[in-house]
C-alpha cells in the first residue's frame, strides 16, 4: 500500500460490521444499532494487520461515519473503549 492510497471504512450492513481492507486482509468491527446509538461489540484485526494501526484507522472511520449519520457510539469491546479513552477529540460521538 502506498502512502497516498486511500483507506476507506466500509459499512457491510449485511454482516453488521464495519470493514477496513488492507493488502488483502480485513480488520472489522461488529456492531448493532439501537435508535441512534451504535454499539461496537467487537473489533478484530487479523495477525498480519496487528501493530500496524489498522484497528485505529478503523475506529477513526467509524467515528466519522457515526458523526455524519448523527449517531452516538457506545463501545462494548475493550479495544473500542480503550481507543475512545485515548482519543478525547472523538468524544463528541461518545454515548
Amino acid at each position: 500500500m502506498s502512502a497516498t492510497e486511500s483507506i476507506q471504512v466500509i459499512d457491510n450492513k449485511e454482516k453488521e460490521r464495519f470493514e477496513l481492507h488492507i493488502d488483502g486482509h480485513t480488520a472489522f468491527a461488529a456492531y448493532r444499532v439501537e435508535g441512534t446509538t451504535l454499539f461496537i461489540d467487537y473489533v478484530e484485526a487479523p495477525p498480519p494487520l496487528r501493530g500496524t494501526g489498522a484497528a485505529g484507522r478503523l475506529m477513526e472511520g467509524i467515528t466519522t461515519m457515526a458523526r455524519d449519520h448523527g449517531q452516538k457510539i457506545y463501545p462494548i469491546c475493550s479495544y473500542a473503549v480503550s481507543w475512545m479513552n485515548r482519543h478525547p477529540d472523538q468524544h463528541d460521538v461518545l454515548a
